[in-house]
């Protein structure tokens, strides 16, 4: 049966086979367009739309005026999320590259404040009304010079406005994580739901991650909750899908396993 694939899919996948199999090695510069077009009898166009596509799966990076070269898909490390380090700055324990654990010095990023009106969904989220005044936190992480991940907070201005708390990167509690500088304003907060998901890259989200337009990221939405069900924060963050990997430490206390227990299940065919 022939091959019934566009053209330029065919084009892509074979320049992907010849990545993954090593005869493109990382670094090494993808055949100029005259070359692909003489080699598959194509024209400009299907070239170009599948050098797109490489692209847009982190195959390849364009250089201006150099060419396009073959990326280094290799993980840089692990975000490991646990009940701990998701009230850090990050939300995660940063762990580069194998299984050593990364030091302070490797971890960098930059905030910027202010306050806006609560968008639809940020307020959806908070449970508070559109439009209601919220403080709004962008960050960009940085992690042994590498883009890292990119994080923007909500929190309702009703709860910190007047505080030492009410910009999240500045004051007596600068940099403390959410349950730390709510509780110095006499607010704990008791737990947190994070929803992952996947979709291609912003222009803007490309330009800031060293990644190409459409390119899949990771994204995690995150909500902050207090003892009395109150949503005091909450977070969408952007991680570059190929480079960073989420992993999540889950911890089963006595109280829990005595329950599996009692209900004679099996919790690890039972999840």
């Amino acid at each position: 049966m022939s091959d019934t694939r566009p053209v330029y899919q065919r084009i892509a996948d074979d320049l992907r086979r010849q990545i993954d199999e090593g005869r493109l090695p990382v670094g090494s510069r993808l055949p100029s367009r005259t070359e692909l077009k003489r080699v598959y009898a194509a024209s400009d166009q299907t070239v170009d739309r599948a050098v797109r596509v490489l692209k847009a799966a982190g195959y390849a990076v364009g250089r201006f005026g150099l060419g396009v070269f073959v990326s280094d898909r290799e993980p840089a490390g692990c975000l490991v999320r646990s009940t701990g380090a998701v009230d850090s700055p990050l939300a995660a324990l940063l762990r580069l590259g194998g299984p050593g654990a990364a030091g302070p010095a490797e971890l960098d990023w930059e905030a910027a404040s202010a306050t806006m009106p609560a968008p639809g969904p940020v307020a959806a989220r908070l449970g508070i009304e559109p439009g209601d005044p919220v403080m709004r936190t962008q960050y960009e992480y940085l992690a042994g010079r590498r883009p890292l991940q990119l994080s923007t907070s909500w929190e309702p201005l009703a709860l910190t406005e007047g505080t030492d708390v009410a910009y999240p990167e500045r004051g007596p509690y600068a940099r403390r994580g959410v349950r730390g500088r709510f509780a110095a304003i006499g607010i704990p907060v008791v737990r947190a739901r994070e929803s992952v998901g996947s979709r291609p890259a912003t222009t803007a989200e490309a330009e800031a991650l060293g990644c190409s337009p459409g390119q899949c990221v990771t994204t995690v939405e995150r909500t902050h909750y207090a003892a009395d069900g109150r949503a005091v924060e909450t977070s969408d963050t952007v991680v570059p899908g190929d480079r960073w990997r989420l992993e999540y430490a889950l911890s089963f206390g006595a109280p829990q396993a005595a329950a599996w227990a009692a209900s004679g299940q099996d919790s690890e065919t039972s999840a």
